[in-house]
């Protein structure tokens, strides 16, 4: 018998409503990389929390490192060697880098919390990681992708036996991706077991070893990454084949809906300019930094633009804030979809009700019960999320039906243009292809649509035109037929190029 990591026996675990774990078996070996793979509220996320210490059990049992744990905690979990870098980031904002790192577990010396020791051993994890970056940033202040970044060197930094990673490369550029695959590779020769969840099976093949799959909260299979094929991965996953990954319909073009004009907002918007028209899908593609999300917040009024011009069907529009922006018609599903997005501790019905109120109310400013009942029934019913009730809160979603929800707030309006921001970040396939199969139907029925995406067959699957930024200009436009990856990375680094040439003269 093999001596595991972590072993799991006929582990269940359920919410209010809801049957999050069934009798799953599990378990880790030292020096192993492991996918833990399902749909979005296939216990995945569940199942490690328990191993960490912060779910407990329902029934079944619990071994670590050969020795059976019960009444596990996060403190616990730590200290026999579990860490967990969560999907959604768990950092203090207001607090910097190095303080995060040590939360929990600050430095001393003679007694004192020792800033300069914990800064000084930030400065080597952070170097270690090859993570450029300064351990008195504050947090907030960062980047999603650098305050992930953050994240891995906190698990890392409490020398671990066994790693757990859900989502750890969703807000991750290509090279830190690639920087993160070499530690994981240093850390399996170490003879640590790793646990890796992604929605990104294309990743899997450089680090992972055996694949375990998760569907509605029970054990479906495992087995090793060499000896299967994505295809066959996806099929166990959601129970079939899905035959087309990238769904497209044609529609007739429409005329122009919306026009940009010379915008400029902040250092990573200028001068730029594009058109959208009617019944088309188009992708913005760019690297991080590139000023993608800068331009849809300027466009949705969510950041102050210094100058420029926005028509919407001909009409110039004043947007100074969000509100101007929902009530001409264009919408926003944002890339921090925990932030602003949703507010977490409010139910799903108040969710989708908050930003519609105005066709909700009656003329006393009463909200008509019946028809938010109506609303609400029909977002959850054309989405497919999965939940108990929309009475529970948003944030005890998956992440997956999560951005359902912010999305499907938008749809249950008027919307004459829609953008979507990262619109896929941490979702699963399945759930991928309804939000592509969202799309469709908006440009279907004349709604122009606008997306931003770091995944780049996603740009190249889905959208009729795509706009490709660089150092917060528009560098290229490519229609669909013509567009390749690396066409689109050569504009994507056109301005990068442009300073290397002069530099080098």
């Amino acid at each position: 018998m093999e001596n595991y990591m972590v072993e799991l026996e006929g582990v269940s675990k359920s919410f209010p409503g809801v049957k999050a774990l069934n009798k799953v078996n599990f378990n880790l070996k030292s020096g192993e990389v492991l996918a833990l793979l399902g749909e979005n509220g296939a216990g995945k996320s569940t199942l490690m929390k328990i191993i960490s210490g912060v779910y407990k059990k329902d029934e079944g049992h619990l071994k670590l490192f050969g020795q059976e744990v019960e009444d596990l905690t996060p403190l616990k979990a730590q200290e026999l060697g579990v860490s967990i870098i969560h999907q959604e980031l768990n950092l203090c904002p207001h607090l910097t880098v190095y303080q995060n790192i040590f939360l929990g577990r600050e430095e001393t010396s003679r007694g004192i919390m020792s800033d300069k020791k914990m800064k000084k051993e930030a400065s080597a994890i952070l170097k270690e990681l090859n993570i450029e970056m300064d351990p008195e940033e504050i947090v907030g202040n960062l980047s999603v992708s650098k305050q992930q970044m953050v994240e891995i060197a906190k698990a890392l930094s409490t020398d671990c036996k066994v790693l757990i990673m859900d989502e750890p490369t969703s807000a991750l550029t290509s090279k830190e991706i690639e920087d993160l695959f070499k530690i994981i590779r240093k850390l399996k020769a170490e003879g640590r077991g790793i646990v890796y969840i992604s929605h990104k099976l294309e990743e899997l093949k450089y680090i992972v070893d055996r694949v375990m799959i998760l569907r509605d909260g029970e054990y479906i299979t495992s087995m090793m990454f060499a000896d299967t094929t994505l295809e066959k991965i996806i099929a166990h996953m959601v129970g079939r084949e899905i035959k087309e990954k990238f769904p497209r319909i044609h529609a007739e073009k429409g005329k122009k809906i919306l026009e940009v004009k010379n915008l400029n907002a902040g250092k990573l918007v200028r001068d730029v300019s594009f058109d959208l028209y009617e019944g088309e899908i188009v992708g913005i593609a760019g690297l991080m930094g590139a000023g993608r999300t800068e331009t849809t917040r300027a466009l949705f009024g969510a950041d102050p633009v210094e100058s420029g011009t926005i028509y919407l069907e001909g009409k110039e529009l004043s947007i100074h804030k969000p509100m101007d922006a929902i009530r001409e018609g264009i919408v926003l599903a944002p890339e921090d979809r925990k932030k602003d997005g949703l507010c977490t501790k409010l139910s799903i019905t108040d969710n989708i009700s908050l930003p519609n109120l105005d066709q909700l109310c009656n003329k006393f400013g009463m909200v008509s019960k019946s028809k938010e009942k109506a609303m609400t029934e029909k977002t959850i019913a054309n989405l497919k999320v999965r939940l108990a009730n929309a009475g529970v809160d948003a944030g005890s979603l998956s992440g997956g039906n999560q951005q359902k929800i912010v999305v499907g707030k938008w749809l249950a309006r008027n919307s004459k243009v829609v953008i979507f921001d990262e619109p896929t970040r941490g979702i699963d396939v399945a759930a991928k292809v309804e939000i592509y199969n969202l799309m469709n139907k908006l440009k279907e029925e004349g709604i122009g649509v606008l997306f931003v995406s770091s995944e780049m067959p996603e740009i190249l699957g889905i959208s009729d035109r795509i706009l490709v930024m660089c150092d917060g200009r528009i560098t290229k436009e490519l229609q669909r037929d013509e567009a390749t990856q690396d066409l689109i990375l050569k504009y994507a680094t056109q301005f990068e190029k442009k300073i290397e040439d002069q530099e080098a003269v």
